[in-house]
């Protein structure tokens, strides 16, 4: 509430953000985040955040930088689009993009998406190397097991809330 509260107080729009994402076996879904930009991306081309993109309010890069602005994802879990553990759900336009530019990519759409990864909890978020976040999560993939997904979760609450590529 108290984060719903800054969000409205600190900037006209609305407090969450939906997004197409892509998951399991290419379905798309909504995907929901507090919204921490001045207004919705308009329509054209994607692309990620960068570290100081002037498109983010002062409450959203604090709420960037601690990953609380994913924590409406967690509807997303409860309504079974979303694992908690999981290679991040990318927007269905960069997914048609990489899809022949990156071997292996679409490997990814064999796993539920998930809110933290292998790869986030290596750093690599935001607008990091595609190809190596690709091989962590080709790597979790390819290694999945309850206890990967338990030590993803333990290193998500020791590292994985803020670090220095979240913005």
């Amino acid at each position: 509430a108290a984060i719903a509260i800054a969000i409205k107080v600190s900037s006209p729009g609305k407090v969450l953000f939906k997004q197409s994402r892509v998951s399991v076996g290419s379905d798309e879904f909504k995907i929901y985040k507090f919204r921490t930009m001045r207004q919705d991306e308009p329509e054209g081309t994607p692309r990620w955040t960068t570290k100081n993109d002037p498109r983010i309010t002062p409450i959203g890069r604090f709420l960037r930088s601690t990953s609380l602005d994913e924590l409406p994802q967690l509807f997303n879990v409860l309504r079974g689009e979303m694992s908690l553990v999981g290679p991040r759900p990318e927007r269905p336009a960069l997914i048609e993009h990489f899809r022949d530019d990156r071997r292996g990519y679409m490997l990814r759409q064999h796993v539920k998406a998930g809110m933290t990864g292998w790869a986030q909890v290596h750093g690599l978020r935001g607008d990091t190397c595609l190809r190596k976040r690709l091989q962590y999560d080709l790597f979790y993939i390819r290694h999945w097991s309850v206890w990967l997904d338990v030590r993803i979760l333990f290193m998500t609450i020791l590292r994985g809330f803020v670090h220095r590529n979240a913005y």
